[in-house]
């Protein structure tokens, strides 16, 4: 699945076309290196999104095209804020 995808479906960011620009401005990194939003998510990745001043750090579980509201939360484990 596409990083722009999985962060939209993860709800880690609200909205695919700001997922998408927030890898064009290189704010997102995958295992310790800038990526596009083409980039393809695997499970044990590890995603570093840049909000600002503050960085949230997460470790793929699962990669899944449709998932509920009050289940996406578990398609990640947080593992810095």
């Amino acid at each position: 699945m596409r990083l722009d995808k999985f962060l939209k479906v993860s709800r880690i960011i609200k909205r695919r076309t700001v997922a998408n620009d927030a890898c064009d401005t290189e704010r997102i990194a995958v295992n310790g290196r800038v990526v596009k939003a083409s980039y393809n998510v695997k499970v044990g990745d590890v995603i570093e999104v840049s909000f600002g001043q503050r960085t949230l750090k997460v470790r793929v579980t699962d990669v899944k095209d449709v998932v509920k509201k009050d289940d996406a939360s578990t398609l990640y484990e947080v593992i810095e804020q």
